[in-house]
């Protein structure tokens, strides 16, 4: 309270002694030039209301910048005379002037701090649902594997003997899958971390979009060799601000996904546009498509318990979930749409930095 107070004493004395060397100045180049001189202390109160608390410093300026024209430039100089003609008027001008700007700069800081504290309270918000999601999703998509890996070496060990060798291979390699599966979701959970830690927003670099495609189909090929795939960029350099190793992560996901779940018939197409203001990538598979009722929430990470075996193995929802939060952090947008062959996950990144990150 004390700095405030300081503070709106420093603005008031500096604005008002601006204005007053302001004032003899013009009033040197054009004397006798009164209403001009008058307007100058209005602009050096209207600066004061804004960049000060409260009504009190306002209200001083007023007296002071009415003291200061009568003494300082009208005739008779350095001496006080209200009883000249106008000079009640012109006091009570700026007065309201003083009053006016005052209350509504004080109604738009509190009206700015309202907003500020509900964007805040928001965003808190929606941190928490994403933290009850991503334990609600690692509770569902992490138990599964474990349970699978668990049984599967049991069932290995108790029966070696009695197993053939192709019975054990299809053993060790349903482990091996399982085990794969839980990587990939504890890299998805140490990204998150990543984003948690920076408060939600990324370190961004100017790095080559084709660059990241490339880097993120070489992690697929090593995770899933046969998988088929088909790519797409723009002939031209696009560079745009991003954290390659998260949207790597991104485009491993839906790839991912797409490949597992979606049942695609065709090879799975990635392609990237170029838009006016943003880059956007899209998955696209033809394979059974995303129900309708889960395209509106697919991204919130509830687990969901699909038709077929895989779906019902290893669910989507705490992947999609982190590459929801991965590209909001990057101030993008994330989307799924169906159409006639499948499905299709696309999301969009801006080209150049918003103003708070310039």
């Amino acid at each position: 309270m004390k700095l405030k107070k300081l503070s709106n004493l420093i603005i008031t004395l500096s604005c008002l002694a601006a204005a007053t060397a302001l004032a003899f100045l013009f009033f040197h180049l054009v004397p006798n030039n009164g209403s001009n001189i008058a307007l100058i202390y209005i602009l050096a109160l209207i600066i004061i209301v804004r960049f000060t608390d409260g009504y009190l410093p306002g209200v001083f300026s007023s007296v002071v910048a009415v003291i200061c024209v009568n003494f300082l430039f009208t005739y008779p100089y350095f001496a006080l005379n209200f009883t000249l003609a106008g000079y009640p008027i012109t006091f009570l001008e700026m007065l309201a002037v003083t009053l006016f700007v005052s209350t509504m700069t004080t109604h738009m800081k509190e009206q700015a701090k309202l907003i500020a504290e509900r964007d805040k309270l928001l965003s808190e918000a929606e941190k928490e649902k994403m933290r009850a999601n991503l334990l609600r999703a690692v509770s569902h998509d992490l138990r599964t594997p474990l349970t699978g890996i668990i049984g599967a070496s049991s069932s290995y060990l108790e029966n070696h003997d009695a197993l053939t060798e192709s019975e054990k291979n299809a053993i060790v390699t349903h482990i091996q899958e399982d085990a794969n599966w839980l990587l990939n979701m504890v890299e998805n959970l140490l990204s998150v971390t990543r984003i948690y830690n920076r408060s939600t927003k990324v370190k961004k670099t100017d790095e080559s979009v084709e660059e990241v495609v490339s880097a993120a189909m070489l992690r697929l090929k090593k995770r899933i060799p046969d998988a088929q795939v088909g790519v797409s960029v723009p002939d031209e350099l696009l560079i745009i601000p991003m954290d390659a190793i998260l949207i790597e992560q991104v485009l491993l996901n839906l790839l991912e996904n797409a490949i597992i779940h979606s049942q695609s018939r065709e090879p799975i197409l990635c392609y990237v546009e170029d838009n006016d203001k943003t880059v956007s990538f899209h998955v696209k598979d033809f394979g059974i498509g995303i129900a309708e009722d889960r395209v509106r929430d697919i991204f919130d990470g509830a687990p969901y318990i699909g038709s077929t075996e895989s779906d019902s193995n290893k669910g989507m929802g705490i992947g999609l979930s982190i590459c929801k939060t991965i590209i909001t952090a990057h101030d993008g947008s994330i989307n799924v749409r169906n159409h006639e062959q499948g499905a299709e996950f696309y999301f969009s990144l801006p080209k150049e930095r918003p103003p708070h990150e310039s």
